[in-house]
């Protein structure tokens, strides 16, 4: 990904747009939908109005939800929406009009805010930190948190329609455990993800969230753009979920791969509110200001991408649906040609039959030239990694070492050699991070699957 010099336009962009206001959300209720809007002003001179829409289930309570606790909600994903409006001019000064934030929660969001784009600093050449990128003022009432009674036996388990939400899904559904998928704008393989598991799209939580057009024509004109915390919003919007079902648990499928930042030796992370950091930050927040029972964790954070891959590899029913790739997501298919595809064809081939491996992507990804540059992000011959949701190249280097043993060269790996591969392989396969979140009746799921 190109490295673009934007520090003069970031800076003018700033002085000529000082203010960006949060200025109000409403949501309604009909017999078909939830459905919210936001409001956001960019200096009284752009107005953007996103939206969301929730198709009610016959499983919802939201009876039980009265109005206060429902805004809550809502402002509260208005507050992670804000993020994706605010980049393309980043004003100085950021106005919290329909609630007041207290001074912790007002931190919490500038870090959330600022190591959520820090990508997108890094690849506009933006020098900025924490202190001085944004200043938030809050206005209105306190919002008060829910006291809503929740079901602590069910999970939401949101599905993204890749091998790692397979994973949870899969394990947890073959535990007995009763389970809701959640999906955001889903995708033909998140629907696919959820009907080969056994689920129908109608015994699931539908989000559709929509972008105001005027952020795209803003983009076209030249204002600032790149990767926002999509995560984040995940986070907030399964905590509505949670609500709306009466469901205490939402269980991610976060690795512990996740924690690496994409540039070494620095905190900027393309899968920041994918890492344990933001996680237990989350949690904190979750009990503070929306409710104190919910409990918000990656089932996967214990494991590596080289683990995840060894047991996606036991689930064969989902070989030929599920997708990764985020080029190819609108027309359902792997791309072929982006880090996503070939990092993903690596970490499986230590499980996956190769010929199965090229019936899936529809090619043998290591022996396309053409992608030498993106395998050396991959392996750390590069200095920076794909920005991208791939895993470290501790763990790529160990899945092709075992790759090179029992195959024939492939033109990706013909001149790239390896030390002690064996042996780092056996490592990764049978590592376990402490590190978590996960209440203990799940995690003894994860740990008998990793024993069987």
């Amino acid at each position: 990904m190109s490295i673009n010099n934007n520090k003069k336009q970031y800076a003018k962009l700033r002085k000529k747009f000082p203010f960006f206001e949060y200025q109000s959300y409403s949501f309604n209720l009909n017999n078909d939908n939830i459905e919210a809007e936001f409001c956001f002003n960019l200096a009284d001179k752009y107005i953007f109005k996103p939206t969301l829409k929730i198709p009610i289930r016959s499983f919802y309570n939201i009876n039980k939800l009265n109005k206060s606790e429902l805004n809550n909600y809502i402002f509260h994903i208005g507050m992670v929406e804000l993020v994706s409006y605010w980049k393309v001019a980043c004003a100085p000064k950021v106005i919290i009009k329909p609630h007041k934030l207290d001074e912790k929660q007002i931190s919490w969001w500038k870090k959330l805010y600022f190591h959520g784009l820090g990508e997108f600093f890094y690849l506009n050449s933006i020098n900025t930190n924490e202190e001085l990128f944004m200043t938030i003022y809050s206005h209105g009432e306190s919002v008060n948190t829910s006291t809503i009674n929740l079901d602590n036996n069910k999970v939401i388990v949101p599905i993204g329609g890749g091998k790692d939400s397979v994973v949870t899904l899969e394990l947890l559904n073959r535990s007995n455990v009763p389970i809701i998928p959640m999906m955001v704008n889903p995708r033909e393989a998140s629907i696919r993800t959820i009907e080969t598991a056994g689920f129908h799209k109608n015994d699931s939580i539908v989000i559709n969230r929509t972008i105001d057009t005027t952020l795209l024509k803003l983009n076209k004109l030249g204002f600032l753009n790149g990767h926002t915390p999509f995560s984040a919003l995940l986070a907030f919007t399964s905590a509505l979920s949670s609500a709306i079902t009466g469901v205490a648990n939402i269980a991610l499928s976060n690795e512990s791969s996740a924690n690496e930042s994409t540039v070494p030796g620095s905190k900027i992370n393309h899968q920041y509110s994918k890492s344990y950091e933001f996680e237990s930050d989350f949690a904190w927040y979750l009990k503070r200001y929306i409710h104190q029972d919910m409990k918000y964790f990656s089932f996967l954070r214990p494991v590596n991408e080289l683990q995840i891959a060894s047991l996606f590899a036991k689930f064969p029913q989902h070989f030929k649906g599920f997708r990764s790739c985020n080029v190819g997501s609108k027309t359902d298919e792997w791309c072929g040609n982006c880090s996503k595809c070939l990092f993903t064809y690596i970490i499986l081939s230590p499980f996956i039959a190769h010929n199965n491996l090229i019936n899936i992507f529809g090619k043998d990804m290591l022996n396309q030239g053409k992608l030498v540059h993106i395998f050396n992000e991959l392996t750390g011959i590069s200095d920076v990694k794909p920005f991208e949701c791939v895993g470290t190249p501790n763990e790529v280097n160990a899945a092709l070492g075992n790759y090179i043993e029992q195959h024939n060269k492939a033109i990706l790996i013909d001149n790239f050699e390896l030390d002690n591969n064996n042996q780092n392989f056996k490592a990764l396969i049978s590592e376990y991070n402490s590190e978590h979140l996960v209440p203990n009746k799940f995690e003894i799921i994860l740990k008998k699957a990793l024993d069987d």
